[in-house]
Order: structure tokens, then sequence, then C-alpha cells
């Protein structure tokens, strides 16, 4: 797999913290560079385009999309939600509910919303996608100039995968964060748990043991129940991008062909790609988005 060698921020990437009017939130803020050698104003600015992570994972799982996303003319901003690993969230799950983080994905829009920013495209990977589906049902007429559902299907996870999430939430609820952690890393990690952002394994240990688990049984939960949505989001007038990889456990790809279908949505499927084709195979899933983007303009 191409995977990132750390989790810090690739050169001309901005760590720092979103201020929202409903709070502040840890992202990865990705720029067009200005041309070389020269001063004021940067390279053509095509949009922003706001990254929301999945399960157990984070902002620093989009870490080698910023810079091919910000190359080509697209302001790329990856966001930790709530109770998710740097942004800071309560110790309770009804905080947690799907309409909540969808609510909190607007307020991020909106933080980066103004009269330079651009269409403001929307992208969510696995959780992340049913969050973003969310926002996009809940949203204003006009808000997201697109959005696209990264290996995130049209309800609920597959049953084998449910199973991992559902044992993984029953630990969290009567065991230590730390204990889950050497548990989980001795078998097969449920949802999106292998999406490591290529660190090392005590970088890794660090983000988990920074998740609110409340964030974590909550989400988890949500996984397991989430309807099928398919026909509100086709219900509306935006242009959407189903992504994913050539194989996937978690929504099988002829589940997200089948959804595709439905919204009448562009589809794309990375070859050499799991569950994760942000990470395995990051330049073919940067170039899918920024040609989807620039078929929008």
């Amino acid at each position: 797999m191409s995977r990132p060698p750390t989790f810090s921020p690739p050169p001309g990437t901005r760590a720092r913290v979103l201020e929202t009017a409903r709070g502040a939130f840890a992202v990865l803020d990705a720029a067009p560079a200005r041309p070389t050698g020269e001063a004021g104003e940067v390279s053509e600015v095509k949009g922003v385009a706001l990254l929301l992570p999945g399960f157990t994972g984070s902002k620093e799982d989009f870490i080698a999309l910023l810079r091919p996303l910000a190359a080509a003319g697209y302001r790329a901003v990856a966001v930790d939600g709530r109770g998710q690993y740097e942004s800071a969230g309560p110790d309770d799950e009804s905080a947690y509910a799907l309409g909540e983080l969808a609510r909190d994905a607007l307020a991020q829009a909106d933080a980066l919303d103004g009269p330079a920013a651009g269409p403001l495209h929307l992208v969510g990977h696995s959780l992340g996608g049913l969050i973003a589906r969310r926002a996009a049902l809940l949203a204003p007429t006009g808000t997201f100039a697109s959005l696209t559902l990264m290996s995130s299907g049209p309800g609920r996870i597959a049953p084998s995968q449910r199973t991992r999430a559902t044992l993984l939430t029953d630990a969290l609820a009567t065991h230590s964060m730390a204990a889950v952690w050497e548990a989980m890393r001795a078998m097969d990690p449920p949802e999106d748990a292998e999406v490591d952002g290529g660190a090392d394994d005590g970088a890794l240990r660090a983000r988990w043991l920074r998740n609110n688990p409340a964030q974590l049984i909550a989400t988890g939960k949500q996984l397991c129940v989430e309807p099928d949505r398919v026909a509100e989001l086709a219900a509306l007038e935006l242009p959407v991008h189903v992504l994913s990889g050539e194989h996937d456990d978690t929504w099988p790809v002829p589940l997200l062909d089948d959804m595709a279908r439905r919204l009448g949505a562009h589809r794309t499927v990375v070859t050499g790609a799991d569950h994760s084709p942000n990470t395995d195979r990051p330049e073919a899933t940067a170039a899918a988005l920024v040609s989807f983007w620039d078929g929008t303009r």
C-alpha cells in the first residue's frame, strides 16, 4: 500500500484550529500555492474541499491527498470531528448522534465560506460519508457544490462488520481505551481502524487514546443501524460522486455500484485499493476527485 510515512502535515499544509459556531475543530488546511517567485495572489483557487474522516480515523487519513488537491487548485481542509483525535468532545453519547455531527459539518462549511472561497465540495470517507450525506440533506440549497461518498454505502455496514463494531462498542463500555487498543491490535480491527495514515504504532496508539470513547460508542452503534437514505439524497439537485476501491468488506462494491445507479451519480472505482483509497492509492484518488469537481464547474 502507498501511504504517507508519518502523521506530519506535508509541506504547505497548516495544522490549525477552525473556529465555528459549534465549537473548535482541529484541521489540516492545504491551499493552492503562489507561483514560484511571485508575490500577491495565489494561483487560481477553484474551490474548497471539506474532508470528513471515518470511524476510528482522523484528518491524518487524508494527508496524502492534500497536496495533490491543492496543486490542482482546490483548497483541501481535513477535519477531526467532535471527540475525534485532536478535537474535544463531551462524554455524552447523545452529543454524537449523526444529526449533531452533520450540523458540525455545516458549521465547518460555514466557517470556510467566503467571497473568495469558491464552490464548496463535501467529501466523506466511510462513516464520514454518512455524516456528509446527512449534512447535505440538512443544508440549505446551494451550500455544497458537490458531495463525494468515499467507500460509504446506502445504509448500515455489512453483517461481518456489524459484528466487529458491536464487539468494539461493547468493549469500550466496560474497559479502558488502553485495554481495548491492545485487544484491537491483536485481531483484525473493525471498519476503518486499519486506516492508519502510515504512522508507526506509537502514533496510532496515541491517536486512539485521544478519541473520546463516547464518540466511538455512539458512532459505532450508528454504523450498525443507519437506514437507507438514497432516495432522499437522490431528490436533491446536487452532483454526487460515489468513489471506492475495487474491494470493500464494509459496504460491498456491488452495493456501492447499485447506490450510484440509484443516485444517478458519477462512479469511480480505484484499482488496487480496498476500503481506504485515500491511503491505498492517494494519487489516483486525488485525480478522480479533481476530475469530478472540474466537471461540476
